[in-house]
């Protein structure tokens, strides 16, 4: 069976096109447009990979990663920032928040792929099987 990545952005349009890019190369998809709403989501499917935006209401990014990093069931499983705060605060941010990696957008299919097929078969995969 195909990991289940969970896709996370409040804008609908980019949380479709990433999750359609995924479905497209075999994965199971799950969607939140919320920081809540991930975290429930995150509870429910267990997923193997976080794609997280940084930028939403409510809960941001950082909020998130911070929440799913401290939960038991969470701590090995990677997560992705994908925003368009691209600069070294924001990723510096990220990595003080627990984040794996961090894409910046826009972003093209193929780094996407490239970088969720590492995440999935890198070190903190390999931790959490």
């Amino acid at each position: 069976m195909a990991p289940t990545i969970l896709v996370v952005d409040d804008n609908e349009m980019n949380r479709a096109m990433v999750a359609d890019m995924l479905a497209a190369a075999g994965y199971g998809v799950a969607t939140a447009e919320d920081g809540e709403q991930a975290l429930r989501q995150f509870g429910l499917t267990r997923p193997a990979l976080v794609l997280l935006d940084i930028q939403m209401p409510g809960l941001d990014g950082y909020q998130v990663c911070r929440c799913i990093k401290q939960n038991a069931a969470g701590r090995r499983t990677p997560v992705m920032l994908m925003s368009g705060l691209a600069g070294p605060e924001s990723r510096a941010a990220g990595s003080a928040a627990g984040a794996d990696d961090f894409l910046a957008k826009p972003f093209l299919r193929a780094e996407l792929l490239a970088r969720v097929e590492l995440l999935l078969s890198g070190p903190a995969a390999a931790r959490a099987s």
